[in-house]
């Protein structure tokens, strides 16, 4: 397995759940990948949200993809941890906000000047399952 293989099945199973920090509380949320390749996990959380906040004020983050098996022996997750950091070029605000903008007529109103696109650059991705829980993690 290499980071490849992590990208795959993280932009294969893009609903994840995501582990932050409030203070000395951890705080875990179901959050949606933008995208995921060799150069790390990708995710646009929104300014004035809680999550934004947490992750600014402390990067560490776990997040853990699952892929929602028939079963328990088709169950399969992965963890990667890592540091967040927040990419603030117009490019990416601009990609972000492209891939969001549907959020638009959830909202009410244009959510492009909330776009906060960041990503996972590097860290560690370990995967599980029910037959083989011991594998070292990646490191990427």
């Amino acid at each position: 397995m290499d980071l490849r293989d992590c990208a795959k099945f993280a932009n294969d199973n893009p609903v994840c759940y995501i582990a932050t920090a409030d203070g000395d509380q951890p705080r875990v949320r179901t959050f949606y990948l933008w995208y995921a390749d060799e150069s790390g996990f990708y995710f646009i959380p929104l300014a004035g949200k809680d999550v934004t906040s947490q992750l600014q004020q402390n990067p560490r983050v776990e997040v853990c993809f699952f892929n929602n098996g028939a079963g328990p022996s088709d169950w399969k997750h992965m963890r990667v941890t890592g540091e967040v950091e927040f990419l603030e070029d117009e490019e990416n605000l601009e990609r972000a906000y492209e891939n969001r903008a549907w959020i638009d007529a959830i909202a009410g109103f244009s959510v492009k000047p909330f776009v906060r696109p960041c990503r996972i650059a590097s860290g560690e991705a370990h995967f599980w399952t029910m037959a083989d829980d011991s594998k070292e993690p990646i490191i990427f």
